[in-house]
């Protein structure tokens, strides 16, 4: 079992079929679910692209959605989260700051860290250099919000490890478009391994990328089965009886 806790659904800047390429993608490297934010939602339009989304995700078994959440319309945001979320197929929330241009220490991106957590469901974060320190304390500052650091950091991995070591609500996934040699096997053998996910950045990256970095961290046992698929599982309180 293999859950992709970072995939994208939506055309990026060239055309392709997304549906398939999602779930051509999946088959090619064994990935079982993914859990997908609308392009459109994080790069240009939150509510419509959360609407498309939604559309798509009818009828689908293998991919559950993110409702993307713009810092800076929170009067939306709050209408997407009440109206998606009881539907079962999303079941986190996705924030990219620099899209949004909310840096994770600013004002707006701490309300809407704030809803979040009042809705009882973890959130991607997008994080970078020093701000994954910067997304734990902030989670640390929030009751009850459980937040996961986009690519742990990308060039910041050492901060993301003090980052993970100084809140235990703060999970940590590989994905990024470089892959310096042991970056991932440094991260996991530094924290606790129940606050490791995996995530691949699909359909804008190829996930052989995160793949690769995963492999060479050499990971084995209930180590390897909690990165794979347990902790995205009971982070996001996925019933697999049914997969």
């Amino acid at each position: 079992m293999i859950i992709d806790v970072h995939a994208h659904w939506g055309p990026w800047f060239f055309t392709m079929d997304v549906a398939r390429a999602n779930l051509a993608t999946m088959d090619r490297y064994g990935i079982d679910l993914a859990i997908v934010s609308a392009t459109e939602a994080v790069i240009y339009d939150a509510p419509a692209g959360n609407r498309a989304l939604a559309a798509a995700l009818e009828g689908q078994d293998r991919l559950y959605g993110y409702v993307t959440v713009n810092p800076r319309r929170l009067e939306e945001a709050e209408r997407d989260l009440r109206e998606y979320l009881p539907t079962g197929r999303f079941v986190g929330v996705k924030i990219h700051t620099d899209y949004t241009g909310s840096p994770v220490t600013s004002p707006q991106m701490r309300e809407a860290l704030e809803l979040v957590a009042s809705f009882g469901r973890p959130a991607l974060v997008h994080t970078w250099g020093r701000t994954v320190l910067d997304l734990a304390e902030t989670c640390l500052a929030v009751p009850g919000l459980r937040a996961i650091a986009g690519h742990m950091g990308a060039d910041g991995h050492r901060h993301a490890i003090e980052a993970a070591r100084a809140c235990d609500r703060l999970y940590l996934e590989p994905c990024w478009s470089h892959a310096p040699a042991g970056r991932f096997a440094e991260v996991a053998a530094a924290v606790d391994d129940r606050r490791l996910l995996f995530g691949t950045d699909a359909t804008l990256i190829d996930p052989a990328s995160a793949f690769g970095a995963v492999a060479a961290a050499g990971l084995t046992g209930e180590t390897a089965e909690r990165v794979a698929w347990r902790n995205a599982a009971e982070l996001f309180d996925l019933d697999l009886t049914t997969t």
